[in-house]
């Protein structure tokens, strides 16, 4: 597939329905890959943070979760095919995984919320085999990645929030006999109905990080790394630009 560097990471080019295909593919390879979704705040952590850029970059599959990294690859001239947004993808994976009889595992959130969006995942694809839960707290690598490898999943959505659930996964790939880790944020807590997605009118005009910040008044410092982001492409953009002028003396 072909991958685009927006900002430092390697994004793959890729329509929501090529990401899937590829995913299936990974979790039939069992090769204890994991997935990352970065968006615009992600994106911005990476540009400070050398490590988290490799971690990230690490991934079998990277994919632009936002219209702040789709808008930032069309800067830097390198567009994006569009937005494959984490929570969309996880739940249009998650029918596909009944079907082929594939196994999940949850992992993430507080106390309860993984075991309700099991509940809700199972009403809505009957023939899923949800194969455990587990929440984000823990002291221990350990116990955690034993709970997991006695339950035998093909997936493992991992729901840690950035950028602990992508060290997380990178630290742990080989010791865990899953097909494939996938980082999805607060996902969880949207499949257990506990946080309110934003609805269809926001996410068609992508505007998805407004109606979050109505609605959480506190998310207003985070969500100022969109535009910081969007700030340090044009800054790349220029930067490149000149280098390339200078070159062409």
């Amino acid at each position: 597939m072909d991958k685009l560097a927006v900002g430092g990471l390697n994004f793959d080019n890729v329509t929501m329905e090529q990401a899937l295909e590829r995913a299936l593919e990974l979790i039939e390879a069992h090769a204890h890959s994991y997935i990352v979704t970065p968006n615009a705040e992600i994106g911005q952590m990476a540009l400070k943070d050398p490590a988290f850029r490799r971690v990230l970059n690490g991934a079998a599959l990277m994919l632009p979760d936002g219209i702040g990294v789709v808008l930032g690859s069309k800067i830097l001239g390198t567009p994006l095919k569009g937005k494959v947004a984490g929570c969309d993808f996880a739940e249009r994976l998650v029918p596909l995984l009944a079907e082929r009889g594939h196994s999940l595992f949850l992992f993430g959130s507080k106390e309860g919320v993984a075991q309700a969006a099991a509940q809700n995942l199972k009403e809505s694809s009957p023939n899923l085999h949800i194969c455990g839960t587990q929440n984000g707290y823990f002291q221990d690598d350990g116990e955690i990645v034993d709970a997991i490898n006695a339950a035998h999943p093909d997936v493992l959505f991992v729901c840690l929030g950035a950028p602990k659930q992508e060290y997380w996964m990178a630290r742990n790939a080989e010791r865990l006999d899953v097909g494939l880790m996938i980082g999805l944020g607060g996902s969880l807590d949207v499949m257990a109905g506990t946080v309110e997605r934003a609805p269809e009118f926001y996410q068609r005009h992508h505007l998805e990080w407004l109606y979050r910040a109505v609605k959480e008044p506190k998310r207003l410092r985070r969500l100022g790394k969109l535009p910081a982001y969007v700030c340090n492409m044009l800054l790349i953009r220029l930067r490149l630009k000149r280098v390339k002028t200078e070159d062409s003396k």
